[in-house]
């Protein structure tokens, strides 16, 4: 499911947004200003935020800038009582991607929220991000926060058709016929030696785990 957080400091208006939200299908997360919204990102992964300007503690402005800084790469949906250009060009400025004014239309919000949620997944088909770990398809590394590591090729695409689908079991001949090819002379013991190679890099983070279905293969649990 979708996360979105809702950062506004008129609590009437957050309850009408995350009534809407979860109408249409979306888990919904709220915050009352800017530090409430970074503390709740530090727990939460959030798939895209909508946020007010006029806040106490951190407004809007700063908030946009401050999760550019720290490379979050979510949508950020800017809903607002200013209305002026000037306003506007400072928020596309500081780092949102679309733009509301007061009072707005739910419903077109709705619509807004689900063409920046398009355009976020084209973007990054070719990665796959959990929790703090981002895994990039064009460049076969793996970010974590503190470093980033390129992986063998064949680990890299074992490691990202198990994310792809994760909790789905895939036998040792599967994972062979994807990976290595339908052609391949070299045997099922191949997919071990790399699981057991990817576990040795990656055991050490909560994000997901490699697990071993005895018997059948392997497939991943997520934990974000």
């Amino acid at each position: 499911m979708v996360n979105i957080l809702v950062v506004d400091d008129n609590e009437s208006i957050r309850r009408l947004m995350k009534t809407y939200l979860i109408r249409d299908g979306y888990n919904v997360f709220i915050a009352a200003d800017g530090l409430e919204a970074l503390d709740l990102l530090a727990q939460e992964h959030i798939d895209l935020i909508i946020l007010d300007i006029m806040m106490p503690h951190m407004d809007g402005y700063t908030l946009a800038k401050e999760l550019r800084a720290l490379q979050y790469n979510l949508p950020l949906l800017m809903i607002t009582a200013k209305e002026t250009i000037e306003d506007k060009k400072k928020g596309f400025a500081v780092g949102t991607d679309d733009y509301m004014v007061k009072p707005i239309d739910f419903d077109e919000m709705l619509l807004r929220v689900a063409a920046l949620l398009r355009r976020a997944k084209i973007s990054n088909e070719n990665k796959i991000v959990i929790g703090d770990i981002t895994l990039d398809y064009e460049t076969l590394t793996v970010t974590t926060k503190t470093e980033t590591i390129m992986l063998p090729q064949k680990e890299f695409y074992l490691l990202f058709k198990l994310l792809s689908y994760s909790k789905r079991i895939f036998t040792r001949q599967e994972l062979m016929d994807e990976i290595w090819g339908f052609d391949s002379d070299t045997d099922e013991r191949t997919v071990d030696v790399h699981i057991k190679r990817l576990r040795e890099k990656f055991d050490k983070y909560e994000e997901f785990k490699i697990i071993t279905v005895r018997g059948l293969g392997y497939k991943v649990e997520k934990f974000q």
